[in-house]
């Protein structure tokens, strides 16, 4: 039998901030693999001998390691906190009436400078309605602070619409159409 003392578990790994990663690239093979006397279990139980550990737990490599697994996992936990947070946040569409909300989406589109000819084509002004709304909700862009790169930006910027445009085609059932399309284009 084993002292228990002088080794480490893979559990007891991960309390001390190994990653199953780390583990293969810096300690390989387990020093001792056995059968867990506590429970029946398959799997047997690997043991690390603990001068091993901690010997590579003063390397260069392992600190760099464990600073990257760490900024990893942090950025996890941003992600995952602004998923929840646009999942719960309520959206409050303006709730205008028709002609007033087309007066403000034809004016939206001229104040972007948009050009064409006068007249409306088919679906145009539903297009603007629904363009003018989003612009209105872009407060809600501010849920995407604190994610960078692709640490789940595309992953929560598409909730973000996807929620947006639900808040506005249940606001607007008229609009619903033309929020379904956006959703499925801005993919």
């Amino acid at each position: 039998m084993t002292d228990r003392t002088t080794y480490v578990s893979l559990p007891g790994l991960r309390a001390r901030g190994w990653s199953n990663a780390m583990v293969d690239a810096m300690l390989g093979q387990a020093d001792v693999q056995g059968r867990d006397p506590r429970r029946w279990s398959l799997a047997p139980v690997r043991l690390y001998l603990l001068a091993r550990v901690e010997a590579v737990e003063r390397t260069p490599e392992f600190t760099e390691s464990a600073t990257s697994a760490s900024r990893g996992a942090a950025a996890e936990r941003r992600r995952r906190a602004v998923l929840a947070a646009i999942r719960a946040e309520p959206v409050e569409v303006p709730r205008l009436p028709a002609a007033e909300l087309e007066r403000r989406a034809v004016r939206h589109r001229h104040l972007l400078g948009a050009r064409g000819p006068g007249g409306l084509g088919a679906g145009a002004m539903v297009r603007w309605q629904v363009g003018y709304l989003r612009h209105a909700l872009s407060r809600y862009d501010c849920l995407l602070d604190g994610l960078y790169g692709a640490t789940g930006r595309a992953e929560a910027e598409r909730l973000l619409r996807r929620r947006l445009y639900e808040a506005i085609a249940a606001a607007y059932p008229h609009l619903a159409h033309e929020c379904r399309r956006r959703m499925e284009v801005e993919r």
